[in-house]
Parts: structure tokens; C-alpha cells; sequence
């Protein structure tokens, strides 16, 4: 199912990334008291009262000829066309400005959910101060302080209110995927390569309702969807750069599939955007396939394909559990075989391991190297047992889970994957303390 998707706009310098790390929990975002620091949109899964949904933070919209503003523009813009609800934020410190008017009335043509927030309001006698938002048109304005958490939780009730229903839909039960990457990669080559290595096409289902179209069809007597993410749509000159649009497509066909591809371009190589999409789909759980395109037109040698490999592997060492497969849209070179590869992914991801079994694998990993001594205090491990899939997730009773140090729970990772095949998917390690 798709997560909704919640835009923070507003003109710059009224604290919108820092109502965006207080939402997130996490410093993502630059903080900066100068106008127009947050350029490009950024982007992270948020949670309140059990509702998952994507949060974008934008550059601030103005009004003037003041460095990037038409870019800036540009990317709230998107955000909002692709939002379900948004976040207009403005600031109790300056009051209703040109500028807050201007972006209202942008907002006034978005046909979505807009909730006023106020921020700043850090000492109460200010509350009052926020009836004058009132002529901006949007209803009754939320105060809130992004810098100490006052009236978040009430801002966030009124955003979960207005997630629409039709973003959870029913899917069945086939393996969802999708191809993500930069522009020019090939995804709707692979795509179109892929659905015509006779391959029988059952039908067209609609996704979601940003216009995506997914096709399901038959491959080695497997049913799979193929998740659509080239449907783009274009208004005017602010599609014309789809770099800009690219991660926010990436992001909700990450949300929705089961196994992603992340696809490179053999002649560019590996760029900033690919890393950051692929990183996405790691945090977000997803089984993860690298997928090699235009290999056809390198020149190689005996050594290319490890030496490419190596690359890889170096540029991406938080995705090593990703198998890489080299592949060309244009002559269908081991085209055929990614069905088998995202079936055994997806099924890598859904493996569970029974206890027992679990816990000799866990006694062998010690016997061959002891728990650790930390500020002469001994980690203890007594028990292991699976909790989750889609990644598969353990939770290890230790005597003290800060014993448990990262270099020691990637061990016991690697530990896990030798002895079962978890090749594709990440793997969850959580420590508590028994009780």
C-alpha cells in the first residue's frame, strides 16, 4: 500500500525544517537562519498514532529575484502537486506577509488538504497573535513551535485527519517490484524489455492515485506486478528537469513494492542520486536487486565485470546482500533472469527461521568468537528468536544491549546469512535485555 505523502511549504525562514526534524525525530534537514538554505526538497518516513506517511520538507517560496527562488519554486511546486495533504507553515515572528499571501494563493490552486501552522509560538502570549493568519483563507490556524515540540502532537492529529482513504488499497497476493534510478538509466526500456520477453501480460490495475499504471504477468508460472514509476505528469516548464521528480516517483513505488531493482547506467557509473535513491529502499526494508543496464555498449575485457562489481561494491557498501546482475534492454542480455531472481528475493525476504535452530546458530557464532569484553563487563547472550519479515527481524535478550556493539551484531548478521540464504534482503538485529 502506498503511504500518503505530507508537503511542508512556506516562504523561507519560518522554521519549516525544523518542524520537519521535530516531526521526523532526526536532524535531516539543514537548520540555518538564512533564507533559502533548504533548496531541494527532503524526504523521510514519519509516524504518529500508528499512520506511516512521507514527509517533504521544501524551500521556502518567495517572491523577488533573490538567488534560486525560481528553483525553489520549482521543487514546492512538485511536492505539493504530489502531496496528499500540506503543511503551510508561517511564522508568528513576522506575521502575515507579502510573501505568506503569495504562497497562498499558489495553495488556493493545489485542490488538496491545507493546514495553517503557526510557528514560533514558543511563549504562550503569542497565541493570540495567531488570529491575524486567519485572512490567509485556510481556517483555523495551528500554533505551534518547531524548536520545542508545543503543539505538534495537535498539528499532527489534524494532518492524519486528512489522509485520504483510497491510498490503502487491496493488492493481491503477487510479487510486487519496481525499477528506480536516475533519469536516463533505462527503467522504461527495461520495463518494456522486460514485458516483451514473452512474456503473457494479464492486465492493466491501476495503482495509485498519482497516475501510475502497474501491469501484472505471468513469468515461470509466477505471477508478478511490475510497479510503474515513468508516468510523469507535466505541467508547463516545471517538469522539464526530472531530476527534480525522480526521488519523489522512486520513493512511492518503494513504498508499494516487495523487491526493488536499482537500476544504473553502465556508461555514467554511480552518482550521488543513485546512492541516495538505493539508500531509500534499504531503510525502507525492501529486498534490493542492482541492476547493471546498457552493459552492451562497455568495452570489456576478462576483468570488467569484476572490476565493476568491486565498483559497486565499494560505492554501495550497506547493499553487499544485493545481488548485481549485468543487463541490456537493447539486446535482452540475462534478461531472463530477473523473474527467477526477484522471486528468490522475495521469498528471502519472507523466510522464517524457527527458533531452535536459530539458537544452535547463535551458540556456533560464539563458540567461534567469544561476546566481547566492554568496560570490563562481559556481553551475555542467552536467546534468539524472529519477530518479523519483509526484512526478516531478530530480536537477541542480552544481559545489557549497549554490550552489543554494531562490529558484534554484524558479525552475528554475517553468522545468519552464512548458515541461511538471506541473499537480497537486509536483516534486522534488535537487542533487549531480559528480564
Amino acid at each position: 500500500m502506498a503511504k500518503p505523502i505530507v508537503a511542508i511549504v512556506g516562504r523561507p525562514n519560518v522554521g519549516k525544517s525544523t518542524l520537519f526534524n521535530r516531526i521526523v525525530g532526526d536532524r535531516l534537514s539543514i537548520v540555518e537562519d538564512t533564507p533559502g538554505v533548504t533548496r531541494d526538497r527532503i524526504y523521510a518516513s514519519a509516524e504518529w498514532l500508528n499512520h506511516s506517511f512521507s514527509l517533504i520538507d521544501t524551500g521556502g517560496i518567495d517572491i523577488g529575484d533573490e538567488p534560486f527562488l525560481k528553483q525553489i519554486t520549482q521543487q514546492a511546486q512538485i511536492a505539493m502537486d504530489e502531496a496528499d495533504v500540506i503543511v503551510f507553515v508561517t511564522s508568528v515572528t513576522e506575521g502575515v506577509t507579502d510573501a505568506d499571501e503569495h504562497v497562498a494563493k499558489l495553495l488556493y490552486r493545489s485542490d488538496k488538504p491545507v493546514i495553517l501552522a503557526v510557528n514560533k509560538v514558543d511563549n504562550p502570549e503569542r497565541r493570540e497573535d495567531i488570529y491575524d493568519f486567519y485572512s490567509l483563507g485556510f481556517g483555523d490556524p495551528y500554533p505551534v513551535s518547531g524548536t520545542h515540540g508545543v503543539g505538534v502532537g495537535d498539528l499532527l492529529d489534524a494532518i492524519i485527519a486528512d489522509f485520504p482513504d483510497e491510498n490503502y488499497v487491496e493488492e493481491d497476493d503477487s510479487i510486487k517490484f519496481s525499477l528506480i534510478g536516475r533519469p536516463n538509466v533505462g527503467k522504461s526500456s527495461l520495463v518494456n524489455a522486460i514485458l516483451g520477453e514473452e512474456r503473457s501480460i494479464v492486465s492493466n490495475i491501476s495503482g495509485t492515485t498519482r497516475d501510475a499504471i502497474d501491469t501484472k504477468f505471468i513469468a515461470d508460472d509466477e505471477e508478478f506486478i511490475i510497479i510503474d514509476t515513468a508516468g510523469i505528469r507535466k505541467r508547463g516548464k516545471i517538469y522539464e528537469n526530472t531530476e527534480k521528480y525522480a526521488f519523489m516517483r522512486a520513493m512511492a513505488a518503494i513504498d508499494r513494492s516487495d523487491v526493488v531493482l536499482v537500476v544504473l547506467n553502465a556508461e555514467e557509473g554511480i552518482r550521488e542520486q543513485d546512492k541516495r535513491i538505493a539508500g531509500y529502499a534499504h531503510e525502507a526494508g525492501r529486498g534490493i536487486i542492482i541492476v547493471v543496464n546498457k552493459w552492451d555498449t562497455v568495452k570489456k575485457d576478462t576483468h570488467t565485470m569484476d572490476d565493476f562489481t568491486n565498483y559497486i561494491r565499494a560505492e554501495f557498501q550497506y547493499l553487499d546482500y544485493a545481488p548485481i546482475v549485468f543487463v541490456s534492454a537493447v539486446t535482452k542480455q540475462r534478461l531472463n533472469q530477473l523473474p527467477a531472481l526477484i522471486k528468490r528475493v522475495s521469498e528471502n525476504q519472507n523466510r522464517r527461521i524457527q527458533s531452535a535452530v536459530l539458537n544452535d546458530v547463535l551458540s556456533d557464532a560464539m563458540a567461534l568468537q567469544p561476546t566481547p569484553l566492554v568496560n570490563g563487563k562481559r556481553l551475555r547472550v542467552y536467546y534468539v528468536t524472529q519477530v518479523a519479515v519483509m526484512p526478516p527481524t531478530f530480536v537477541v535478550f542480552v544481559n545489557d544491549p549497549k554490550l552489543l556493539h554494531f562490529s558484534y551484531q554484524r558479525f552475528l548478521i554475517n553468522q545468519l546469512r552464512k548458515t541461511f540464504d538471506f541473499e537480497g534482503t537486509s536483516i534486522k538485529l534488535i537487542p533487549r535485555k531480559r528480564n
